[in-house]
């Protein structure tokens, strides 16, 4: 399977260490955040990457290439940083890169997790999406999701309340789901996945193992300490 990973956001929340670098490039125990997530990929035998980028692009490109030192593909999908498109946009923004199905993750995510699991349940669906879920309770983040049987039937940022699941930051698509995201305009992932739920088109996937982030500095740290954690367990 392919991974398409966002990674085109100014990451504002960790101002000032995000002012001059991407978030994909913050150092955790002296290792780029991007570096841990393709060893996770390769780990689950994805070698196929394409990375949605705008903010601080030319970093990236630079470190990583095509990929091949890091023993794999990678191949970029540009945004302009001054106009960016959103997740749903990016996304769109890279069509021509994508196979028909494929994993989308985010820029800062770590999620240990098999992937060929999530893979064969989405095959096994019949359905055109399929998102893996968390039960947060809210600890980690807000809860955003509710289910009935195995589907999404609903997805809310704004508004918790009976909500036990979150977004766990690995949803599987079929290519043709972007037919329904206009071309350059700013579109984020909640519409796709709104549209996905109304036509009962999103499969859900629990997940029992928790996620990992960098989009905070408390992120950060729980990071940096599950890294210690793998070391110190060898």
């Amino acid at each position: 399977m392919q991974v398409v990973i966002l990674s085109g956001g100014k990451g504002t929340r960790l101002y000032p260490l995000t002012k001059t670098i991407p978030k994909c490039l913050v150092s955790i125990l002296d290792k780029p955040f991007f570096t841990y997530q393709i060893e996770l990929l390769k780990k689950n035998n994805i070698f196929d990457i394409v990375l949605c980028v705008g903010t601080f692009s030319e970093q990236i490109i630079n470190e990583y290439g095509d990929g091949k030192k890091y023993g794999v593909s990678i191949r970029y999908s540009l945004e302009e940083p001054d106009n960016l498109l959103g997740t749903g946009g990016a996304l769109k923004n890279a069509s021509e890169l994508l196979n028909d199905s494929f994993f989308v993750m985010y820029g800062d995510s770590y999620l240990p997790i098999d992937f060929a699991k999530v893979c064969d349940a989405f095959k096994n669906s019949n359905k055109k999406a399929l998102m893996t879920i968390y039960k947060n309770k809210n600890e980690f983040d807000k809860s955003n999701v509710s289910i009935s049987g195995d589907l999404v039937t609903k997805y809310d940022k704004s508004d918790n309340k009976g909500l036990e699941y979150i977004d766990y930051g690995l949803l599987v698509l079929k290519k043709q789901v972007l037919e329904i995201i206009p071309s350059d305009k700013f579109v984020n992932l909640d519409l796709l996945i709104q549209m996905l739920i109304v036509s009962k088109e999103l499969r859900s996937f629990i997940v029992n193992t928790r996620f990992y982030e960098i989009g905070s500095n408390e992120g950060i740290s729980d990071f940096t300490n599950y890294i210690k954690s793998l070391a110190n367990s060898k």
